[in-house]
């Protein structure tokens, strides 16, 4: 029997790209929206069974403050948090706010749909590789790895950051052509760059990845640096 869901995400297009997915293999999709700040209002006008709510800073300050007031306002909806590879403060502050699971970004679907029936079914839905390494790190903290995202902004120009930011909007070639006052085979040709030096073949793996590695928020950082604004 398939779950009653939503699927907000801060990038618009993994949201719709996920919700679709999960439309063909029966699930019935109340919304697919953007950005996660706007979850609450919409989980408790609608009451769906699960929630998915994908964020790309489970550590955030105040990322899952949507979360607490669903838990408050409409206990029954279990809510899922899709992230990337998790720290262990991560994983705590998803539970703490009263989620029921945790699943990596980049979980294939049917990883996906078997964490949203166990949530719904009121079971902890979070891989047991996912708890032993968020506990492996806690009693033994290691050096950071190399940091991907930073690595991979620094591979693009300013230009095809702001392209990166326009294809995870869900924006096309005509309307990136027109944010940016270029030519659409400009923007065809900025976008081709972008997935090249990303090593990707499409744009929503290229949305994807901005989003797992924290490309996107280190992009909008810089872009307040540059113009003065707090960080």
């Amino acid at each position: 029997m398939g779950v009653r869901l939503m699927v907000v995400d801060d990038h618009r297009l993994l949201a719709e790209a996920l919700a679709s997915a999960l439309k063909l293999r029966g699930h019935r999709v109340l919304a697919a929206t953007a950005p996660t700040s706007g979850a609450a209002e919409l989980v408790v006008s609608r009451t769906p069974e699960v929630c998915l709510f994908g964020t790309a800073a489970p550590a955030g300050p105040g990322v899952f403050d949507p979360i607490v007031r669903i838990k408050r306002e409409r206990p029954q909806v279990a809510v899922l948090v899709l992230g990337p590879v998790p720290s262990p403060r991560g994983i705590a502050a998803a539970f703490a706010a009263g989620a029921s699971g945790y699943v990596r970004h980049d979980e294939r679907i049917e990883g996906v749909e078997r964490a949203m029936v166990k949530a719904r079914a009121g079971e902890a839905a979070v891989a047991p590789l996912l708890l032993q390494g968020a506990f492996a790190e806690l009693l033994n903290p290691a050096a950071q790895p190399d940091d991907e995202g930073r690595r991979l902004l620094r591979s693009l120009t300013p230009r095809e950051v702001e392209v990166l930011v326009r294809v995870a909007d869900g924006e096309g070639t005509r309307l990136i052509a027109a944010g940016m006052g270029i030519a659409p085979s400009t923007a065809r040709t900025h976008v081709q760059r972008v997935l090249m030096k990303l090593g990707v073949g499409s744009r929503l793996e290229a949305a994807a990845l901005a989003v797992r590695t924290g490309l996107l928020d280190r992009a909008a950082a810089g872009a307040r640096r540059r113009a003065g604004l707090p960080v």
